[in-house]
Order: structure tokens, then sequence, then C-alpha cells
């Protein structure tokens, strides 16, 4: 049967503001299911200005890394909880690894750091932190019953 072009839709594409702080790096939050397995951070210079400087290599770090605790906070206590609300979805529903990219946001009224959903991930997630393939056997162990 042929494909039709609106069986192909997915969606809107959405439009994102450039964010100026993207020289300051690209924070990726690795996640096993719903909780958070590690963090990379590099300096992305794709789309950066030419005097940004080169970029750099990708630094990765566990779930408890100081640098990205209100972040991780986020993630597991709001964010993806209400992607699970909005898509009708269980935890278990989520992949066992996945990953959401945040460039940082201009800082909020208390001078903390704020996040810009880049893109999230479902394939195509390594190289990892050294923590995330402990994380993500515990949670397939989890969802074994094992």
């Amino acid at each position: 049967m042929a494909e039709r072009e609106s069986d192909l839709a997915l969606g809107p594409l959405v439009d994102q503001a450039y964010q100026p702080r993207l020289p300051e790096g690209m924070i990726r939050v690795y996640m096993s299911g719903d909780r958070v397995a590690g963090f990379g951070h590099h300096l992305v210079r794709a789309l950066a200005p030419p005097d940004a400087g080169p970029g750099g290599p990708r630094v990765y770090s566990g779930p408890d890394d100081p640098r990205f605790q209100r972040l991780r906070g986020l993630m597991e206590r709001e964010w993806t909880p209400g992607l699970l609300e909005a898509l009708n979805l269980g935890p278990d529903d989520l992949p066992v690894i996945w990953d959401a990219d945040f460039l940082l946001g201009p800082p909020d009224a208390q001078g903390r750091d704020t996040h810009v959903l880049c893109e999230i991930n479902a394939s195509s997630v390594f190289p990892m932190p050294d923590e995330a393939p402990a994380a993500l056997a515990a949670t397939l162990r989890a969802r074994l019953g094992l």
C-alpha cells in the first residue's frame, strides 16, 4: 500500500530561538527510565560565533556531579513526570537508555542557570558516562522482576 504524505507527518517543526549562551556548552542528561544515569558536557561550536574559540571534548560524569544537581532534580521531579503525563505513559514505558540535550538559557531571578531543551534522543545515545551502564542494568533488572 502506498504511503500518503499525511501518513508520514510527524507534527509541527519547532523553530527554536538562538541561545546566546551556546558558547558555554551543551549538557546531555543520560536517563535510564525516569532516573538520571549521568551527564555529558561539551562545547558546541557548530552554531557558535566565530570568536567563540575552539570546541572541546565531551566530559562525562555520573549522576552525582555537583554541577548538575539542580538540572537532575528538574529532570527527575518535574520534566520527566510532565513528559509522562503529557504522553499518557508510565515510567516503565520510557527507554532503558535515552537522553535529553540542554543549552543554558538566561539566568533566573535568583541568578541560577535555566535550561533550554534542544532534543531528546532514544537511539544513538552512546558514548555515555562510565557510571551509566550500572544504572541501565539496574533499570533492566527491575523491569524483568529480577
